[in-house]
């Protein structure tokens, strides 16, 4: 006879299914590493479930460890934040909608004060003639770091239109750039969308030096698609030209070291054949 815990675990399981967070059990019993055959037993009623697959679940999935051992609260931890979330907008006299700039030394704590109007009043608002007709909520935020290069640069600001939850799992395309907000920080990256599949998203950026790396979809608060970038640079036409140009230039220069190597190698093989020939 199952557990009270197993029987638990069963409905946190079904509940991840119905929610699309994966596809299939098998699915869900790869992500704990754990054998498709024996979740299945499980599931069945056949055996309990262990204290290393609880494990792996809750760390996997969010799911709250007192309702799976003491039946108390909500199923997944951060369930009752994701109910009581409020996005904070900002607006002028005339109840026009502003767009809130969340500089770098902001970002540190965005994800704690997320749900406190006072910080947001705090922070520089702006419009853009373009997106005061628009339908919306939109934020910009400064890019810090190298990881997107050369499509964002540090310094760059980026205009970005809110997404919600429900839209999340079905309207974050692969290969976007998005702003993620989790608790603990603030990212710039293009998406590969994992929701319905594997509950995640992997983070991409276009610098090839920084790895991908894949979050945990209840680990988000906020997800912003990025519609604009404001740059401070403005290069020169020298200067939009001079990756490309030294390159050429470069490669010109090896063509011809080269067929001067190839020249001078034909020029010692036909005096080798007329020292040969004169031998004879």
């Amino acid at each position: 006879m199952n557990s009270v815990v197993t029987e638990r675990f069963i409905k946190c399981h079904d509940r991840i299914l119905a929610m699309n967070m994966v596809r299939s059990s098998r699915q869900f019993a790869i992500s704990l590493d754990y054998l498709p055959q024996s979740l299945s037993e499980i599931v069945k009623g056949r055996r309990d479930v262990t204290l290393e697959v609880l494990r792996k679940a809750i760390e996997r999935f969010k799911l709250n460890p007192n309702f799976l051992l003491l039946g108390e609260g909500d199923m997944f931890a951060n369930e009752k934040q994701s109910r009581d979330y409020v996005l904070t907008v900002v607006t002028d006299n005339a109840q026009d909608e502003k767009i809130v700039h969340v500089p770098i030394p902001a970002q540190a704590g965005y994800g704690d004060l997320i749900m406190d109007p006072e910080f947001f009043t705090e922070l520089e608002t702006y419009s853009l003639p373009e997106f005061s007709q628009s339908r919306g909520t939109f934020r910009s935020f400064s890019v810090s770091g190298d990881s997107m290069e050369p499509s964002l640069f540090e310094g760059d600001k980026i205009v970005c239109r809110f997404m919600e939850q429900d839209q999340w799992s079905t309207s974050v395309k692969n290969g976007y750039v998005y702003v993620i907000i989790t608790r603990n920080d603030v990212v710039v990256k293009r998406v590969k969308n994992n929701i319905s599949t594997k509950g995640s998203l992997t983070l991409i950026s276009d610098n090839s030096y920084y790895d991908d790396r894949e979050i945990a979809i209840n680990d988000v608060i906020e997800i912003w698609y990025v519609k604009v970038k404001i740059s401070p640079f403005m290069p020169s036409p020298s200067n939009m030209r001079n990756g490309f140009s030294e390159d050429v230039e470069t490669l010109k220069q090896t063509i011809t070291e080269q067929s001067q190597v190839i020249s001078n190698l034909n020029l010692t093989i036909q005096k080798l054949l007329k020292q040969n020939r004169s031998r004879v």
